[in-house]
């Protein structure tokens, strides 16, 4: 049984890994500041201590508990307040990072699992599905520090030998995703889908993303948590794209979630928003080589988002 700390592990993503290492026997300890996350979410049997990431005490906590896993989930996420603030985002995302990595490279830490993003990092991607050695190009200060903090993570590995995985997700959905987010749009589809009220759809639709199931991405967590990897020599080299591959544009996510709802969507045109990606997905070719695979179909785990939405 190993030591696992989760920060972030009372959001959406978080709360459903701190639930995983539960359920395989290891001791859970979730960090959170509740600023997203909900104290609902988190499983029960997990020690919560609600803190900042930043705060001096959770490197004291590290000190002290010898954590061998480190699964840092907690971030500020949101593109607009990066774009709004780029020093709060930096001040989370970086400063939040360096503590818990002095703190790892101090107190034997064995692993750090680090989430990346495999939508804002890459950009506007030349090739699709996108692998991770293609040119990054983060077009927002969140892109920006997520980036960096691979970058850091490189270096403690480097020169400290830390050991890590960074993950990039594609469009991660699922029960006890937050549809007040600019994320969650299956969320957010869900829940007007529900209200009777329209979807609205920015530009025309065809705008496509990666859906990519929590039960599948806490897979990859799982799997990265004890998988042997080779020392990295470049970047790339620790960095796992978690991604189905297949592009589904928002007009067919808005109709696979009135198929699965059995409600007619009402859809509600808008100008598209500057900025937004026009395609992406991801190859997760080099995880699927560790053994990972997919196995949460859409249509499935779309009716099984809505439902948990429904009921509550």
């Amino acid at each position: 049984m190993s030591a696992v700390l989760v920060t972030g592990g009372a959001g959406f993503i978080g709360s459903h890994i701190a639930e995983a290492y539960l359920a395989a026997g290891h001791e859970v300890v979730v960090i959170d500041n509740l600023s997203r996350g909900k104290r609902k979410n988190i499983p029960f049997g997990v020690e919560f201590i609600q803190a900042d990431i930043r705060d001096p005490m959770v490197v004291e906590l590290i000190r002290e508990r010898r954590f061998e896993i480190i699964n840092h989930h907690a971030a500020q996420v949101d593109v607009r307040v990066s774009v709004a603030d780029p020093r709060l985002d930096a001040s989370i995302n970086l400063d939040g990072l360096l503590n818990l990595l002095e703190a790892a490279r101090r107190y034997g830490v064995r692993r750090f699992i680090f989430v990346s993003s495999g939508g804002v990092v890459y950009g506007e991607p030349e090739v699709m599905p996108t692998p991770e050695t293609a040119p990054k190009l983060p077009a927002s200060p969140y892109g920006v520090t997520k980036l960096t903090g691979e970058q850091y993570l490189y270096y403690y590995h480097r020169v400290h030998g830390l050991d890590y995985a960074a993950v990039r997700y594609s469009n991660v959905y699922g029960p006890r995703q937050d549809p007040h987010g600019e994320a969650g749009v299956v969320a957010i589809f869900s829940t007007r889908l529900l209200d009777g009220a329209p979807v609205v759809v920015f530009g025309d639709g065809e705008q496509t993303r990666d859906y990519v199931s929590v039960r599948d991405v806490v897979a990859a967590n799982m799997l990265l948590s004890d998988a042997e990897l080779r020392p990295a020599r470049l970047l790339d080299d620790r960095a796992f794209n978690v991604g189905t591959g297949v592009e589904t544009s928002v007009n067919e996510l808005a109709a696979a979630l009135g198929r699965v709802s059995e409600k007619t969507p009402e859809i509600r045109r808008e100008p598209a928003r500057d900025g937004e990606l026009l395609r992406s997905s991801l190859d997760a070719s080099k995880l699927r080589r560790l053994g990972w695979v997919p196995a949460m179909e859409l249509d499935r785990g779309l009716r099984e988002t809505f439902q948990w939405i429904a009921e509550q």
